[in-house]
């Protein structure tokens, strides 16, 4: 395993038993950036970096029951976590890295990624990654429950322009790796990208 991969399962391990409980109020906020998504009935969608699992319930909501929820986590106790809750129950849940899913080429119409790119060792590559797996004109949202400015202080630091965040970032490194941002939204209440798989 690589030393990014240890870190990032170091950080969440030592948080996945406490984590809904710190972040109680986002429910509201996943249904919102989950609505956004666009997803119809049946659609076959993936949460990559689920952690505990907070979207899939609204995931499962959107793609109904003939539709396919996967979550996806690199981490076995925030995996743990989303089983206590209960959330097995609206979506597969797979051990697994997001550089590297065990997933068909083209076989999902989107990807959900809370909090996720700020965790990818490798952004460009990963999300490369993601669009391999999504069809060509399929979505993907890039989703936090707040803001840029909100979270830096929230971790008691100052917003940077290197964020990968940051949209005059975050536009060019979806071109370059399959996605074409087609919104953003960086306000203290939400992220939001949301980007369409290039044909």
């Amino acid at each position: 395993m690589s030393d990014d991969h240890t870190h990032v399962q170091e950080f969440f391990t030592a948080r996945a038993a406490g984590w809904d409980a710190r972040f109680p109020d986002d429910g509201p906020a996943y249904d919102a950036a989950v609505a956004d998504l666009g997803l119809r009935e049946g659609d076959r969608v993936l949460d990559a970096g689920c952690g505990t699992g907070r979207a899939l319930p609204p995931l499962r909501a959107a793609v109904g029951a003939s539709g396919v929820v996967l979550g996806a986590d690199l981490t076995p106790a925030m995996l743990q976590a989303a089983v206590r809750a209960g959330r097995h129950r609206d979506g597969q849940l797979l051990l697994t890295d997001v550089a590297a899913l065990p997933l068909r080429s083209e076989s999902l119409d989107a990807v959900f990624g809370a909090g996720l790119i700020a965790h990818l060792p490798h952004p460009a590559r990963n999300l490369r990654e993601l669009a391999r797996v999504v069809r060509p004109g399929g979505t993907l949202a890039l989703f936090h429950p707040i803001g840029r400015a909100a979270l830096a202080a929230r971790q008691g630091r100052q917003i940077t322009p290197d964020d990968l965040r940051a949209e005059v970032g975050l536009r060019p490194l979806l071109a370059g790796s399959g996605w074409r941002m087609t919104s953003y939204v960086d306000a203290d209440d939400r992220f939001l990208a949301l980007a369409v798989r290039e044909g």
